[in-house]
């Protein structure tokens, strides 16, 4: 040190810092790197993403090798500050003070803030760098690392903390991988954002959500005439219908119509053959899982579920098209049924039975009507007026003005529904809009 002049003293101190902020920012930018991004580099063979993967994976090695070098490095430069000091104003107390006050605000803003703040905003443009400089560095200086590393264990036995598995902290739960997907909207397609948000979600949603509801539900009576009995498999929209005798309580199974048509071929309806050709019906409990029935019904390998409650009565039925709707949306050609329609008026507003689910209101408006309770519109309605609501009548369901518009058999059986801000509240009304809480 004495044979080098002020200048290179000055010189060699800057490298030192530089070399105290390529540590800094190489744990920053190590610890903070995406680490399914970082797998995918690395299966497609970028070597800097290998290096960097292959570092993580013994994470207490890694940081044990840049925490030597960086602490090593910033011993030297308050040695090298001290020595500069001494020649510059001689072995001054003040003197001396002053040189750790400058090397640690120089430390603090070159080689510790600003290079973690680089290594946190731009990981992988740090870390894969970084990682042909520390593999080499782990293995020259392995045996160091290693007996540190020895006495870091003992510390940790001693205070009971077990070190978790490699990538566990990197694994994703079902909520967490919600978030991510949420938050990579902007990222993603938008069918493939929806149709991923519809598969998270169908652990939330049950087969009460989607089902047709049994007052709904398109059935044959074998105690009807051979005639009407023909009349309705002829204008039918499906291939399976609920069979029963007598009463909706007495089922005998679901017809599958293909199946049976030797038995509805002939002049006369062949009553024995068609009993013959009728399917199991197919119970599932209401309240399972969307995502559960989607693996009831690939492992039984059926396509309709018949939903009884826990006295076993019978509540609707869903079908595997109702699931894949759920994950994909509408298929363009679907077939009349019970599930309620809705269209827009010239006016802007919008017509909706009843029998509408929520789910596909809110959905298809962009509304946010709660799911928790009643499953359709005429349920919703019902609960917040607590009687049947005669037409002409106005409610406001959070900020969603809607006006009864007809009631027939105990329920609502249309209704408009106003969007937010297009229009204070409905015209015509015969009575005062009420303010919903929900």
């Amino acid at each position: 040190m004495e044979d080098l002049s002020i200048s290179e003293l000055f010189g060699l101190l800057a490298g030192l810092l530089c070399i105290s902020a390529f540590f800094s920012a190489s744990e920053t930018a190590m610890m903070a790197i995406n680490r399914y991004r970082l797998r995918h580099a690395a299966e497609t063979g970028h070597r800097g993403a290998l290096l960097t993967l292959s570092l993580l994976n013994q994470t207490d090695k890694l940081l044990g090798v840049i925490l030597l070098g960086n602490n090593l490095v910033n011993i030297a430069a308050a040695t090298l500050a001290t020595i500069i000091s001494i020649r510059l104003f001689g072995d001054s107390d003040l003197a001396l003070s002053l040189a750790t006050l400058l090397l640690t605000f120089l430390i603090l803003v070159f080689s510790e803030v600003t290079p973690k703040v680089l290594g946190a905003s731009y990981p992988e443009r740090v870390a894969y760098p970084a990682g042909y400089v520390l593999t080499p560095m782990l293995k020259l200086a392995y045996p160091v690392v290693w007996f540190v590393n020895l006495f870091v264990q003992a510390i940790l036995r001693l205070l009971r903390i077990r070190q978790p598995e490699p990538g566990h902290g990197s694994r994703l739960g079902l909520e967490e991988l919600r978030s991510v997907v949420l938050e990579s909207s902007g990222m993603l397609p938008r069918e493939h954002h929806r149709i991923l948000t519809n598969l998270l979600e169908l652990e939330d949603i049950t087969v009460d959500d989607v089902m047709m509801p049994r007052s709904q539900i398109e059935s044959i009576d074998l105690s009807d005439d051979a005639g009407r009995i023909r009349q309705q498999v002829a204008t039918s929209h499906h291939t399976r219908l609920v069979v029963y005798d007598g009463s909706p309580d007495k089922l005998l199974g679901i017809l599958h119509l293909r199946r049976s048509l030797h038995a509805l071929s002939g002049e006369e309806l062949d009553m024995e053959q068609l009993r013959e050709s009728l399917e199991e019906p197919y119970f599932v409990p209401a309240g399972t899982p969307l995502f559960t029935q989607l693996h009831n019904f690939q492992t039984s390998r059926r396509r309709l579920a018949l939903v009884v409650d826990e006295y076993g009565e019978l509540q609707g039925l869903v079908t595997l098209e109702d699931l894949l709707e759920e994950m994909i949306g509408e298929f363009t050609t679907h077939a009349p049924s019970g599930i309620g329609s809705i269209r827009q008026d010239k006016d802007g507003t919008w017509l909706v039975e009843g029998t509408v689910q929520l789910r596909y209101l809110n959905r298809k408006l962009g509304l946010s009507l709660p799911l928790e309770g009643p499953k359709t519109l005429n349920g919703l309605l019902l609960e917040q007026f607590e009687d049947i609501p005669e037409a002409g009548v106005s409610i406001k369901l959070g900020n969603v003005p809607v006006e009864i518009v007809q009631t027939q058999d105990r329920a609502v059986r249309m209704a408009r529904i106003y969007l937010p801000g297009q229009i204070d509240t409905p015209t015509g009304s015969s009575e005062p809009v009420n303010e919903s809480s929900i």
